[in-house]
């Protein structure tokens, strides 16, 4: 409990620091302004998302000997998304999918599945990140990234390697790498990273339209997918705080001021907690089809 306190704080003084070092006035005045249509284009594509990863969790459970319905996949994964957003960590949906998804097979592999559907969706994003940041260093034109991406292009390469040393050992952790390696090698895992990841960029992009910036097409694959990566901090809930640290910082690398990075990634926040409020129903609906199926049945002395 004291933990989740520490995290909730976090993000709440991160929220607070943010909005203290740069102009407040101007934060609001996007977010009173944010346009509707350019919302509303965001949380379509973070549904879509949402849809996609709840395909690939489908997918990736079918490698671990797991088999459920795509139905069930969708209705595990809002009610992760729904607690990943409000519960400090971003990991308590998650444990709380495994633990549901038990009943197609053992914990542990259940765990496994939801582990590797997680880590596929991360490698997808570092994936585009590290040919963004290679194009972008090697080919200039587009924001002046220099030392910033040399460090970005290392540590990306340097956890692919790692990855691949793990892979070749012969213990549980070596073993679970080599099955993420084979999955990453299957063309329907790739289309699903590939569509994913770009539903998740485009969602952040039109928040950013929302709020009055154009982000450049050469950023997509570099600025959005490092801010993205933010969120990943556990220190937090539901990333609030580190993502919008993240867009300010790096928003003045392309010519836009610290506040539209705090306006965009709030208006990003806000996106993907009502894109997972869904969830919330899905207790009621049990509940009523629970209701409809028993009803007409005689009661048993």
């Amino acid at each position: 409990m004291k933990a989740q306190g520490i995290k909730l704080a976090v993000s709440v003084g991160c929220l607070a620091a943010l909005l203290w070092w740069t102009n407040p006035a101007e934060v609001l005045a996007r977010l009173r302004g944010a346009d509707v249509t350019w919302t509303l284009l965001s949380l379509l594509a973070v549904t879509a998302a949402t849809f996609l990863m709840a395909s690939r969790w489908k997918v990736t459970a079918g490698a671990f000997g797991i088999r459920f319905s795509y139905l069930f996949a969708l209705r595990e994964y809002y009610l992760a998304q729904l607690i990943n957003s409000v519960l400090p960590g971003g990991v308590a949906g998650d444990v709380a999918r495994a633990f549901r998804a038990r009943g197609a097979a053992d914990l542990t592999s259940a765990a496994q599945s939801v582990m590797a559907e997680r880590l596929l969706g991360q490698i997808a994003i570092l994936g585009l990140m590290f040919a963004g940041f290679a194009v972008a260093l090697l080919m200039p034109g587009g924001p002046a990234w220099t030392r910033l991406g040399w460090i970005v292009l290392m540590v990306l390469a340097g956890c692919g390697v790692v990855t691949w040393v793990v892979s070749r050992r012969d213990h549980a952790m070596g073993r679970f790498m080599q099955m993420i390696l084979r999955l990453i090698g299957r063309p329907v895992i790739l289309l699903h990273g590939a569509i994913t990841t770009l539903c998740l960029i485009f969602g952040f992009y039109a928040c950013a339209r929302a709020t009055g910036t154009v982000i450049p097409a050469e950023a997509w694959a570099t600025l959005i997918p490092l801010v993205l990566c933010a969120m990943m901090v556990p220190l937090s809930v539901g990333g609030w705080g580190w993502r919008e640290g993240a867009a300010a910082a790096l928003f003045p690398i392309i010519g836009a001021p610290s506040s539209a990075g705090i306006a965009t990634g709030i208006t990003y926040g806000v996106v993907i907690f009502v894109a997972a409020l869904p969830a919330a129903a899905i207790p009621f609906a049990q509940s009523f089809s629970e209701t409809l199926s028993t009803k007409g049945k005689p009661d048993l002395p």
